[in-house]
This record gives structure tokens, C-alpha cells and sequence, in this order.
């Protein structure tokens, strides 16, 4: 698992506690798997369809630095399945990890897409060129 996300924890990610919200460090996940996502399936139009079995390990308080890694899984005829993980960048040790993210392409109408792909890169050639709003409806 290759972990290219980091992020600093400041006072605006806490909890009542004093510690990393979840509710943040999903919103995080979720960014960073998108991103994932439109570079493997080649298309800006793709949805958070599953998010499973989160496993909440441990926590961050104010200042430290945390990474997030990201693995495809599964490319099936609409989706693409990834694990993730994130860990204290300075100790390695473990916060979160998630075993299954499942995001699906979908068309004009909301439904799912097929993407034309049988297979997970890891080249970037199928990141779309331009700005979403120039693409054409396939």
C-alpha cells in the first residue's frame, strides 16, 4: 500500500475529547478515494457506492501527522473496490484501517456506467483531460 496523502491535525478536526474526529477523517478517506477512483476508471463522474467495515484503532490529537494509503482491490464492470489505511506518520502505528471502499461510475442519470476497464492501473493515462463540464455525455 503506497501512502501519498498526508494531513497535520489542527484544532478544527477534534472532537469533544480533544482527539481527531471521525466524521473527519472519513471526509478525508472518502476525498482521497474519489480522487482514486476518476484516475482508475477514467471518468469525473464516479460515486461513493460503500464504505465497509471501518475499524477505528486508534486516535490522533493537535499536531500530529497522519497518512492515508489506498490499494485497488477489484475492478468489476462499473466499480472499483480499494482497501485503506491510515497511520501516524511519525510512530507508523495504525488509527484506522477499512477493508473494503467501493465506488461506482455512473452516466447522466445517476445509474451506474459501465467504464470499459477490466483491469486496475497504475499509470495515470486514464485521468480524463480538461475540466468535467467539457466532457460530453457518453
Amino acid at each position: 500500500m503506497n501512502f501519498y496523502t498526508r494531513k497535520w491535525v489542527r484544532p478544527e478536526d477534534f472532537n469533544a475529547n480533544g482527539s481527531l474526529f471521525g466524521g473527519s477523517l472519513l471526509k478525508w478517506i472518502d476525498e482521497e478515494a474519489a480522487i482514486y477512483a476518476i484516475i482508475q476508471l477514467g471518468s469525473h463522474s464516479v460515486v461513493t457506492k460503500l464504505i465497509f467495515e471501518i475499524d477505528f484503532v486508534a486516535s490522533a490529537r493537535q499536531g500530529d501527522l497522519i497518512e492515508m494509503g489506498l490499494v485497488a482491490t477489484r475492478c468489476g464492470n462499473t466499480s472499483l473496490t480499494m482497501r485503506a489505511q491510515v497511520r501516524n506518520m511519525i510512530t507508523r502505528k495504525s488509527i484506522l484501517s477499512i477493508d473494503r471502499i467501493v465506488f461506482v461510475s455512473v452516466g447522466e442519470t445517476g445509474q451506474p456506467d459501465p467504464h470499459g476497464y477490466s483491469s486496475i492501473t497504475y499509470e495515470r493515462d486514464r485521468m480524463p483531460i480538461g475540466h468535467p463540464s467539457e466532457h460530453e455525455a457518453r
